[in-house]
This record gives structure tokens, sequence and C-alpha cells, in this order.
């Protein structure tokens, strides 16, 4: 990946050098690290990671990385707490070997959805994480569409948090579709889903969901806005079961909407999900390369949109010491 001009602050000579720009592949990622790395133009660091028969896992880096500037790509996704503990070895791996910065590049952080204790006697299970990511040495984390962007407080090494709305929304411009609004599937995202319908220059529309428990199933009331005669895209950060979108996705064609798309950052998609998905109303979903493997074949109507390259623009700004938030079209038009 060549250097791009930016109107963010360059290095300047009394800065140290922030050595080798390095990229290891945790075990969560290994299709979108190789793309990433592809989009840098450099190559993965040989590491592996091995896991005993009782679940114990081992970590070893291959190479000399001693004052490397290294990036650690781990997603914390199924199986979350396996990945968990690999990332916070990874982390500690690298500081042993005298890399001389470490970036914990987390494309999906399960664990944000922990982001409070709103029940009582429940443990805050993003803060936990966060401290132990800390202490196991993190300089700093890159993650992309937490489910709470307060999160970021939890920390206090630096967090540089990316939004996958800009890569979907390119890819859905591309499809020129009529008569588009975007619609929230809860009130928790319509300011999520407000930045898509700016993004796109189109209408939104809220959803009233209702969540009973812990099932991670939910079911859609209402919706507020006018739908009838237009093609909706339903909007959200993740989605488990399909259930939300299948859902709105009925209630929206019994209101009277034409053709239902959906858009979302993360594709958890527990067992049977995408077989959900792919009988629903919806005509196509768009879903990012964050999380792998998934768990059943994708059906027709669901598409991948990669973001690699944001990723690893992101990865170059931070090694060049350029803004992060300059990859953000809001950021270029001010």
């Amino acid at each position: 990946m060549t250097s791009r001009a930016s109107s963010g602050p360059r290095p300047h000579s009394f800065q140290p050098p922030q050595g080798e720009l390095t990229v290891l592949a945790g075990s969560a990622n290994p299709g979108l690290s190789s793309r990433i790395a592809d989009a840098l133009g450099v190559r993965t660091t040989p590491c592996e990671a091995h896991y005993f028969s009782e679940g114990n896992v081992f970590v070893r880096i291959l190479e000399n990385v001693r004052g490397r500037d290294c990036y650690i790509i781990q997603g914390v996704h199924h199986p979350v707490n396996d990945n968990f503990m690999e990332l916070l070895f990874w982390i500690d791996a690298l500081k042993r070997a005298s890399a001389q910065h470490v970036t914990a590049v987390i494309p999906f952080f399960s664990y944000a959805k922990g982001d409070k204790k709103d029940e009582p006697r429940v443990s805050i299970r993003a803060r936990v994480c966060a401290d132990a990511i800390e202490a196991a040495g993190a300089d700093r984390c890159l993650m992309m569409d937490l489910h709470s962007p307060q999160i970021q407080g939890f920390f206090h090494i630096p967090v540089d948090h990316l939004y996958a709305r800009y890569v979907l929304c390119d890819h859905i411009k591309t499809l020129q579709i009529p008569d588009l609004i975007v619609c929230s599937p809860d009130v928790g995202f319509a300011k999520g889903a407000s930045a898509f319908a700016n993004y796109l220059g189109v209408p939104v529309a809220i959803g009233n969901k209702t969540r009973r428990d812990h099932s991670e199933s939910a079911e859609v009331l209402e919706v507020i806005g006018e739908v009838s005669g237009k093609n909706i895209l339903i909007v959200d950060d993740f989605t488990i079961s399909g259930g939300t979108l299948v859902s709105m996705a009925d209630v929206l064609k019994d209101r009277g909407a034409n053709d239902i798309y959906a858009a979302v950052s993360h594709g958890v998609l527990s067992r049977n999900a995408a077989d959900r998905i792919g009988d629903s109303q919806i005509k196509r979903m768009f879903v990012t390369d964050t999380i792998e493997p998934l768990p059943d074949p994708l059906p027709a109507n669901i598409e991948i949109v990669s973001v690699s390259r944001l990723f690893a623009e992101a990865i170059q700004s931070i090694h060049d010491r350029t803004s992060v938030s300059q990859l953000f079209p809001e950021s270029r038009e001010r």
C-alpha cells in the first residue's frame, strides 16, 4: 500500500522512529488479516497458535520483532473466550519479544455488549476485558463498530474506532436503489441509522423492538415513519440469530414496503441464522468480513463486503502518525 497524502500531522524529527510495520494474524481472522496485509503491501509475520486437547492455548512468533511497530489482528468472536485469551497471549508475547509498539486490532469485540450494570449483581464485562488488554501490555487498540462507542472510555490507552457504514454505503450506492429509506430496528441504533441515512442522502425510519430476556431473540412491534411504497435498508451493528432483521422485514412488508435490504457491520450469524435470513423477506443483506469462519454456508441473498482496505488505511495512519479521523468523509469535509 503506497503512502497517502493527509491533512493530519506528519512525523517530526523529534519523534522517535516507529520501527518496521509488522502485521501478525491470530487464528480468529486469517482471511481478513491476509487481505489487510495485501492492502498494506506487506507480508504477515510468521506465527502460530496451538490449542492443546484440554483447551490450553500456546502462541509463538516465528521471527524477530524487536523494535518493530506490531499490529496483531485477532477478533473476539466465537469461540469468544478462546479468541480473547489468545489475543492477550499475543500481546504478551510481542511485549516480551521487545516489540516497540503493540496495537491490538480487534475487528469484532463481542464483550462490547457488556457495557453497563443494568441488572443487580452483574459484571461490566467490557471494562474487565479492557483492563485485561491493558495489563497484557497493549499500547493501542483498533476496533470497528463497538456496540457502545463509550467503551473507548474504559481504556486508558488510545482506541481508534472505525465505522463500517462508509464501506457498506459506498457499495449500496452502486446499486442505485430508488426511493430508499434507512430503517433502524430499534431506538438504540437510531443514531447509527441516521448516520447511514445522512451518508446516503435518504430519509430514516425507526422500529420499536422489545426483548424480554437474554435469549438473543426480539420482536419488532411497530415502525415510526412512512414506509409504504418505499424500498427499505435495515441497518444494525450486528446480528446473531437474524431474528430482529427477519421480524423487522415482516413488519415493513405489512406496512406496504417494497424491496427489503439489510446492512450489518458484524454478521455473527449463529447456527441456522443464515438459513433464517435466506428464507426471509430480505432481498439482499450485506455484512462485512470482520467475523470468520461462519457456522453455516451463506444463502444467495447474503453478500460479504470487505473492510480490509479501511483497516489497512487506519493501520498505515497509525504507523505514519497521521490522523485516523481523516479516513471518515465527515472529517475530510471540515
